[in-house]
Order: structure tokens, then C-alpha cells, then sequence
């Protein structure tokens, strides 16, 4: 969603949905936390599928209770089951990633999703970007080399994995602008959990027949199935957290809260694991952070002076 609200929007909208991005944010890094503690019973292939699965379920459940089954369909299925397709990839590969890496260093260097966001508004929707915001990506790409570098000495191509998620995660925001007002929230929700179950399912599937030993699933056992649906849980309740506060508020206002994510996994990567980034991470995580707010800061600027020019050329009311 990619709602923008006109320059004269109610404070107190925005700030509601300022107010929702950062409770999101601060969620979603509990979800990786639960998902890095499974990978050491559970296939990371599996716990992407799981968290698909449940993602369903409860956006099932909640439309049986609440608006009926009808809310969750979809008015053009195919291209929100792409959107569960990218969506569901980039969980496979963080995931991934987590059985290895540190939660506060994969989301580091996933943070480089808003310049490549930039980069692909710029050639898929044709959206103008200037030098300066090209600059900021640049300076951001910059920092994610300084946290990959070492993290590609320690642990291999995982580091790059991130990055992926990263660019598939962009490419599921970019499906969404294009399908922006279609369908409610949890038809938006049930059609990324079907669309995740689907590609996840079919990878599983294929790498068992194959002989690939992390696609084999493994049965979980009591707890792990709760932890799964933790898993579930969180992406359904924190993704709708997302689409009321970007009905809120602008885009542009909202787009730096992602960062808080890297509070969040800091603290629960320090209390589960022990895990704490170190000197080289805090100077990339401050380039990536500074350069996407400055890209929002800029889209903010240009939004309202664009409305503004709008306003001008329509003229008062008679």
C-alpha cells in the first residue's frame, strides 16, 4: 500500500499511523528472533512454509469471525499470488540466513531494500529520481558492503543472502503499488499466504525428490508447532499493523520507522542469542539508515511540493 494522505492531513491520522509503523517494526524482528531459534530443529525452507501457512489460517479464521469469507477474495488472483511468490522468497532467503548470521546483521544488511526500491520505481513503474537520491543509494549499497565484507569472510555466500531477500522484498512492494486499492486486508493477506504456500510447498517438494537434505521437511514436534504459529501469528498481526498505518499516513512519513526494526533485533538478538553488532556494522548500519531517510525525506519533500503545484494549478473554489 502506498497510500498518501493531502498536505493538510490530520496530525492526529499521521501520527496514528506513525504510531502503528513503529509497533510493526518493533514486532518484526521478534518473528526473525522465533525463526533463527527453530533453524536448529528445522529446516529454514520449512519454517518460511509454516509461516505462509498459519498466515492463512488466521487470516481465514479472522474473516470467518468477523466481515465473512467473502473478504478474502481477491479481484484479480494471479498477480496477488506473484506478490505472495516474491513475499514468501524473501522470507525463504532471510530465513535462510538467520540459521547462521546474527538477527541484527541480516537485517542491517536487508535495510539496503529501500534504495533498491528506488532503483527498480526508476526503471519497472518509470518513477523520476533525481542525482541526490541516486547518491543516497549509492552511499547506502556502500554501507551494505561494509557489513557484507566481514560478514562473507565469516559466513560465507549467507551473507549475500540478506541482499536477495532484499531485492525480492522490493520487487513484492513494487507488485503491490501496481495493486494498490484492490481487494480488503485480508484478502491482501490470505493471497500472500496461499502464494507462499504454493512456491514454498512446490521448492520443498522439488528438493526432496532431488535429494537436497534442506528441503527434506522434518515433522515437527508440540513446541515447534507453536513456535510456528508464533511465527504465523506475528506476520499476519505486524503486516496488518503495516496496511492500516499506511492508510493513515503517507508513505514518505512512514518509511524511516522501518529502521527501528534494528532496536528491536538488536535487543532480542543480545538477550536469546548473546549476539551484539560490532564496530564495522554500526558505521554500515549508520550509512544505510542515513540514506534512507534521506530517499524518504526527499519523496516526502516532493510529494508536497507537487500536491502544492497541483493545488495551485486547480485554483481556489469559486
Amino acid at each position: 500500500m502506498t497510500t498518501s494522505l493531502p498536505v493538510g492531513a490530520p496530525s492526529a491520522s499521521v501520527m496514528r499511523g506513525i504510531g502503528l509503523m513503529s509497533c510493526a517494526m518493533l514486532l518484526v524482528p521478534m518473528m526473525d528472533t522465533v525463526a533463527k531459534y527453530l533453524t536448529d530443529t528445522l529446516p529454514p525452507l520449512q519454517i518460511a512454509l509454516g509461516r505462509f501457512g498459519f498466515q492463512m489460517v488466521f487470516a481465514w479464521l479472522t474473516a470467518a469471525i468477523g466481515p465473512g469469507l467473502a473478504a478474502l477474495k481477491a479481484p484479480r488472483l494471479w498477480p496477488h499470488l506473484l506478490r505472495g511468490f516474491f513475499l514468501s522468497g524473501a522470507a525463504a532467503c532471510f530465513f535462510t540466513a538467520l540459521k547462521t548470521m546474527p538477527v541484527a546483521d541480516a537485517i542491517a544488511i536487508f535495510f539496503v531494500e529501500p534504495m533498491i526500491l528506488t532503483v527498480l520505481s526508476a526503471v519497472l513503474l518509470r518513477e523520476s529520481v533525481g542525482p541526490r537520491r541516486w547518491t543516497a543509494v549509492a552511499v547506502g549499497l556502500v554501507g551494505a558492503m561494509i557489513i557484507i565484507r566481514p560478514g562473507f569472510a565469516a559466513f560465507g555466500a549467507t551473507a549475500l543472502l540478506p541482499l536477495a531477500a532484499a531485492f525480492l522484498f522490493a520487487l513484492y512492494l513494487v507488485t503491490t503499488r501496481r495493486l494498490s486499492g484492490e481487494g480488503s486486508m485480508l484478502s491482501v493477506q490470505f493471497t500472500a499466504g496461499l502464494g507462499g504456500v504454493l512456491l514454498l510447498g512446490g521448492l520443498s517438494l522439488a528438493g526432496t525428490l532431488a535429494g537436497v537434505e534442506d528441503a527434506r521437511p522434518l515433522m515437527p514436534n508440540l513446541p515447534a508447532w507453536g513456535l510456528l504459529a508464533i511465527v504465523g501469528g506475528i506476520s499476519f498481526f505486524a503486516h496488518g499493523l503495516i496496511v492500516k498505518a499506511f492508510a493513515a499516513a503517507p508513505a514518505s512519513v512512514l518509511a524511516p520507522f522501518n529502521y527501528l526494526e534494528i532496536v528491536s533485533a538488536t535487543l532480542f538478538g543480545y538477550l536469546v542469542f548473546g549476539d551484539f553488532p560490532d564496530g564495522p556494522t554500526w558505521v554500515g548500519i549508520a550509512l544505510i539508515v542515513g540514506s534512507g531517510i534521506y530517499i524518504a525525506h526527499r519523496e516526502h519533500r516532493l510529494s508536497r511540493a507537487e500536491l502544492a503545484a497541483r493545488a495551485a494549478r486547480v485554483g481556489p473554489p469559486d
